[in-house]
């Protein structure tokens, strides 16, 4: 962990009490002037820190940008997803990112966040539209040991994760929608996209890219996309503290992970199924050329969605174009 990621986390833990800059010295390995003049550089990136010969370093307030070293402070405990966190001010898009850092080798659980998104997509080839300092646009490196026709689980599980850290972290209650949508009512706040490269019988790697409209001014965005579109402030009626979500993001990612890795896929799908509004509804479906439609029943053991038709078969659908019968195609 970096010095900054070292005293933010101190501060953190120490809360009216104060982190020691004698006590800091020595965990870093550095002089007290050193220790200073790094509180220093954290005072110009916004944060509020008091200063006292009694009680040492007091963090009295953080900005609402993301810093990767603010974020690792705030993790503790952490498996996998989060063990190395990047921020950047403003890319073409995370998951590109994301691929860069696989094809070079770099461990699965690395995140990835951009402030803003000039190209940022999502499924289906659409664009997803990613205003600077107002969401949450980040992606996640993974090399899960699962079989490719088992990949629907890891959009399952990023679904189930990032809806517990929204309740966790303000208390409003999303639903998901099949395959990768998080929705407040007809609504979407959220989408999931899963990129994969595999071989026909394991994965070489996933980039799992996320985006959440956290701040977001509705007004700002596209006209098509008001009518369908919402965000977390809009929902709550106040603004949300986007550092501290994206930990919390990280966190439930992080153990959801560990559940599917212990094998534990089907309690990840019974909590997804109860947050569902997919299942039990008539659904329309488009995979490229091909239309279906039918009422979706279930999840079946790799994730992927059963959908009854009409004539009584029930078919097993992975990906394509989902929408209730009657209702909006997802944004992503």
């Amino acid at each position: 962990m970096t010095p900054d990621a070292t005293i933010l986390r101190a501060m953190r833990s120490s809360g009216d009490a104060g982190a020691s800059g004698a006590d800091l010295a020595r965990a870093l390995g550095i002089s007290r002037a050193a220790v200073w003049a790094r509180v220093e550089e954290l005072r110009k990136l916004g944060y509020d820190i008091e200063a006292s010969p009694h009680r040492g370093y007091v963090l009295r307030g953080s900005p609402g940008a993301l810093h990767a070293d603010d974020l690792l402070a705030r993790l503790e405990g952490i498996r996998v997803i989060g063990r190395d966190i990047q921020v950047f001010q403003q890319t073409a898009s995370t998951n590109d990112i994301g691929e860069r850092l696989a094809g070079d080798g770099v461990a699965e659980g690395i995140v990835i966040f951009a402030e803003s998104q000039s190209s940022g997509r999502g499924r289906l080839g659409r664009r997803w539209e990613s205003p600077p300092g107002a969401g949450l646009w980040f992606s996640v490196l993974l090399r899960p040991r699962i079989h490719p026709l088992a990949a629907t689980q890891l959009t399952v599980l990023a679904a189930v994760g990032c809806a517990r850290a929204i309740e966790r972290q303000t208390g409003l209650h999303p639903e998901i929608k099949w395959p990768n949508d998080l929705m407040f009512g007809r609504r979407k706040c959220g989408g999931i996209l899963l990129e994969l490269s595999a071989e026909l019988d394991h994965v070489r790697h996933v980039v799992l890219g996320i985006g959440l409209d956290v701040n977001v001014d509705l007004k700002s965005l596209p006209a098509p996309l008001r009518e369908v579109a919402t965000s977390l402030r809009a929902e709550l009626g106040s603004p949300v503290d986007r550092p501290a979500l994206a930990a919390a993001l990280i966190r439930e990612l992080d153990e959801a992970y560990h559940q599917l890795n212990q094998g534990r896929f089907a309690a990840l799908a019974d909590e997804w199924e109860e947050r569902c509004t997919t299942l039990g509804q008539r659904v329309e479906i488009r995979m490229g050329a091909r239309e279906m439609s039918g009422t979706a029943e279930a999840l079946d053991e790799d994730g992927a969605l059963l959908v009854r038709t009409e004539h009584g078969r029930l078919e097993r659908v992975v990906g394509g174009d989902v929408s209730l019968a009657g209702g909006t195609s997802p944004r992503k």
